[in-house]
């Protein structure tokens, strides 16, 4: 067996997701294909690249070097496949970028020039209009599938947890349930479509009124709860702001995925994968700033106890 890219994409896809099962789903492939070509790779290198544990998949120290060769390597296939201006520089080269998940822009977009200086991003001005890329909010279930003219790739999926003022009397549940908030005034940016259609589609959500919609931004409604004019859902990795309490909800009935979506026209697998890979890094890099979040997995995920 000789190492291809097909199987350097493997690795990676495997490595951004954190479990061989939804590395499959990005790339459209089965389960048990996957975790059997992660076997050869893994047999050929002649050393183990991912760790198992209860909650997916984790690199060892021998297959972070391979990964990040892995990473490197790709790139700059990618880059060998762009077209090359007549002087030999690399030409801009210029991406629609649609998202309502803003916070992951910036420590994307960062990683990207990093990797590929030549490429520059616009935001689309109406809803409508069309785009080369676009990194979305959903609900797990959907229904969002690949199609022949656009590809869709899972970052991640976390839970929506609920931000208090920091004197509510709920203040000292750890998980205070959706019933208990029943009474609460709700507000939600316009542009959190995603974290009320989840709540809406849930029968865990029963509000005593009607959910106030806030033409704000997340941290702005944020400011109004820590004033004490309601209460809002936000997802897990949302940053604690000054006057409010970020905690999960009981049972954990409400979830939200990140999505990676573009069109197939526009990027090439290799320049996907790039954009994945930075994607998915600016999303743990906002998860660290989520204490809230960490207190949460470690009493809802725990390690195998060894044998």
């Amino acid at each position: 067996m000789e190492l291809e890219l097909r199987h350097l994409r493997v690795l990676c896809a495997i490595a951004d997701t954190g479990s061989v099962g939804r590395a499959a789903a990005a790339i459209g492939a089965s389960q048990p294909a996957t975790s059997t070509q992660l076997r050869r790779i893994e047999r050929h290198l002649g050393a183990v690249v991912f760790e198992r544990t209860a909650t997916g998949v984790v690199p060892t120290t021998f297959g972070a070097e391979v990964l990040a060769a892995a990473r490197e390597v790709l790139s700059r296939v990618d880059r060998l496949g762009d077209a090359v201006a007549a002087n030999g520089a690399s030409p801009h080269r210029e991406l629609r970028l649609a998202t309502d998940c803003p916070a992951l822009l910036p420590g994307t977009l960062a990683r990207i020039r990093q990797l590929r200086p030549e490429l520059r991003f616009s935001l689309p001005t109406a809803p409508d209009e069309p785009f080369d890329l676009a990194l979305v909010l959903d609900r797990p279930d959907s229904g969002l599938r690949p199609t022949p003219a656009l590809a869709a790739r899972v970052l991640t999926t976390e839970p929506v947890f609920v931000a208090l003022p920091a004197a509510h009397p709920l203040r000292h549940h750890a998980e205070p349930a959706l019933a208990d908030l029943a009474a609460e005034s709700w507000l939600l940016p316009v542009a959190d479509g995603a974290v009320l259609r989840a709540a809406r589609d849930s029968a865990a959500f029963a509000p005593a009124s009607a959910v106030r919609q806030l033409p704000y931004g997340r941290r702005e409604v944020l400011d109004l709860v820590a004033a004490g004019l309601g209460a809002t859902l936000v997802p897990a990795s949302t940053p604690p702001a000054p006057g409010t309490l970020i905690k999960p909800l009981l049972g954990s009935p409400l979830w939200l995925r990140y999505v990676l979506l573009w069109r197939r026209a526009a990027l090439g697998p290799a320049l996907a994968d790039t954009v994945f890979g930075a994607a998915t890094a600016a999303y743990r890099e906002l998860a660290a700033e989520a204490p809230h979040l960490h207190a949460w997995a470690s009493r809802t995920f725990r390690p195998p106890r060894a044998r």
